[in-house]
């Protein structure tokens, strides 16, 4: 785990290479450039407006598809132009007929209580029409009693679908209800037409299905319109005057000598030089693979300054153990095994998908060995003398055993974020105040482990002597001024002082991870409740019993593992996110958006 070191890159040449220096830079894909606040010259005006919006809704549309075809390679044979004209048309038509589709189908509804028919004119039934109403069951004496020519047609276990014949639409107090709207067209003719609908949305999908051998061709057309955009804005914001320009940035210092290579070929001058104290770069996060998951929670979270510590892997590895002792059940571990193994591919499709799937697998793994080691399967403990009772190492009902664990992997943390703090503060007072907090809860957890078992015994002196000790590195060294003087020592031993303060902030953030006790125990009750009402439902109905009890294991650990999952990324996050970044992470940086081209042209 890292954060790549940067270097201060000026790339300086006459100014009718700016494009072309761009262009081999954007080509290069290692910069991150910095706009120019000096003006620039009257040529180098911001691009116009993005003119890809048809073609972007073409594409989300067409990749949207379930069905796709096979991709078209060769570039020539493809009409952009057409190929989003045509998915957009296909669009628009496919909701013009769906609409339809569902008009007919609620208007069939409607007229099918009322049976086949066609209405006929007025005049050949002597001026007289047809008046149509549905009437609740209980209000047909209503209808009885009125002095108008009525039939019924159909009858439901609710309402009586009767027809009045009039010349004139009966008065609204006539009828107990209001009368229904059946329109001129006959069921028999609506169910044409919904028959002709969905033979054009079948043909309309397979016109988009065809459409989608275009995707690829369609995304590289955008994103070479994108590369043009983002160098066109960049020429914009880099700095020219009379004949020189100068291109500003920062790049990986492993890079450097790749960049000076292309500067001396193209006859460019490049002045390089590490980050200033004052300077801000941005942070460049590099992880191994496999543990790159946590760079993404923390990026989705807070990224680290520049100058700080990377906690992207202890991220990754804790946030894996916190999510599998709320779980804490190798029966479940399995279920999400066989979740990820099913929908391993599709994470493969997504962006930064090989990050997930590690971590995915990562967090798999660790719960199925801490569910092995909890010896929990559904709720269930393995039978005595067997492999998986062997392996059962602790108890989840044994409440001290489970709060124990759940604060030593607390303060565990906690001191391993002010290590990570001390070792960004290196060479620096201040590291010594960071070791000082990480040695007093580390000395504040032997105390407590001690005073269980034996308050006067050495682990318990070892407790007080290093959480003293750290208090007072604490005061000493956690303040930011530089001793000087006798005053810059008393304000020094004042910022100490305000720091201890903190020392209930530490209290309560090593507590906070009894959630993790909390919620596995929480998991593991609901478990045990829904297999005991299983037994129960099973041995009070009979023959059917083993059927109802099935349904009811089935909902119940459906629902646990719905609840355990929600339980597990939320609260791993806040443990990480909030309790540990508080004392690991002192600064919040930017991310290094390298100048690159998205177009594999």
């Amino acid at each position: 785990m890292a954060i790549l070191p940067l270097r201060r890159i000026n790339v300086v040449g006459p100014v009718e290479l700016k494009r072309e220096a761009l262009a081999e830079l954007q080509k290069l894909g290692c910069v991150h450039l910095i706009a120019s606040v000096l003006p620039t010259t009257e040529d180098d005006q911001p691009a116009a407006p993005d003119e890809g919006q048809d073609a972007r809704e073409a594409l989300r549309y067409l990749r949207d598809c379930q069905a796709r075809r096979s991709q078209v390679t060769d570039a020539a044979s493809f009409d952009m132009r057409d190929v989003v004209t045509r998915g957009l048309d296909v669009k628009r038509k496919l909701r013009e007929r769906q609409d339809r589709r569902d008009f007919l189908l609620m208007r069939i509804s409607l007229l099918k209580q009322w049976g086949n028919f066609s209405l006929p004119p007025g005049e050949d039934i002597e001026g007289y029409r047809l008046w149509f109403y549905e009437v609740p069951l209980y209000q047909m004496d209503k209808v009885r009693q009125s002095d108008l020519i009525w039939q019924e047609v159909n009858r439901t276990n609710r309402f009586a679908y009767i027809i009045v014949i009039s010349a004139e639409e009966p008065h609204a107090t006539a009828m107990p209800v209001p009368r229904t709207h059946t329109g001129r067209v006959s069921l028999e003719k609506l169910r044409d037409e919904l028959q002709q609908v969905e033979l054009e949305i079948e043909d309309l999908n397979a016109d988009r299905e065809g459409l989608t051998r275009w995707i690829e061709r369609l995304r590289d057309n955008l994103d070479a319109a994108d590369d043009r955009a983002a160098l066109t804005r960049a020429v914009a914001e880099t700095w020219s005057e009379h004949d020189l320009f100068m291109i500003q940035g920062w790049a990986p210092a492993e890079l450097v000598d790749t960049i000076r290579g292309f500067t001396d070929a193209a006859g460019l001058a490049l002045l390089e030089r590490a980050p200033a104290p004052t300077e801000s770069p941005p942070t460049l996060l590099d992880n191994p693979e496999q543990l790159a998951g946590g760079q993404a929670i923390v990026s989705f979270w807070q990224l680290p300054g520049y100058r700080d510590a990377d906690p992207s892997s202890v991220v990754a590895v804790s946030f894996a153990l916190f999510f599998a002792m709320i779980m804490a059940d190798a029966g479940y571990a399995l279920v999400l095994t066989g979740l990820l193994a099913i929908f391993w591919r599709r994470l493969g499709e997504a962006h930064g998908a090989r990050q997930i799937q590690y971590l995915g697998a990562l967090i798999a793994g660790m719960s199925l060995l801490y569910g092995v080691l909890s010896g929990s399967y559904f709720g269930l403990a393995p039978e005595p003398g067997t492999l998986a009772a062997r392996l059962k190492v602790f108890d989840i009902q044994d409440y001290p055993s489970m709060m124990r664990i759940a604060i030593i992997a607390g303060a565990t943390h906690l001191v391993l974020g002010n290590l990570m703090a001390a070792w960004r503060s290196r060479g620096r007072h201040v590291a010594w105040g960071q070791l000082g907090w990480a040695l007093s809860i580390a000395g504040g957890l032997l105390l407590w482990l001690g005073w269980e078992r034996d308050p006067a015994g050495t682990l318990s002196r070892t407790g007080q002597v290093a959480m003293g000790l750290g208090l007072l590195a604490v005061l000493l060294f956690r303040g930011e001024q530089v001793v000087r003087t006798r005053k810059d020592l008393l304000m020094r031993l004042a910022q100490g002082g305000l720091a201890l303060t903190s020392v209930t902030k530490a209290f309560g953030d090593v507590l906070s991870y009894l959630r993790l006790f909390a919620l596995g125990l929480a998991s593991a009750s609901l478990a045990i409740t829904f297999n005991q009402l299983a037994g129960q439902l099973s041995d009070a109905t009979g023959p059917a019993g083993p059927y109802f009890a099935t349904v009811l294991l089935l909902i119940g650990h459906t629902l646990n593992f719905a609840l355990i999952l929600v339980s597990a990324v939320v609260h791993g996050l806040r443990l990480n996110l909030i309790e540990f970044f508080n004392w690991s992470v002192m600064t919040e940086g930017y991310p290094f958006r390298a100048f690159h081209r998205r177009s594999r042209r």
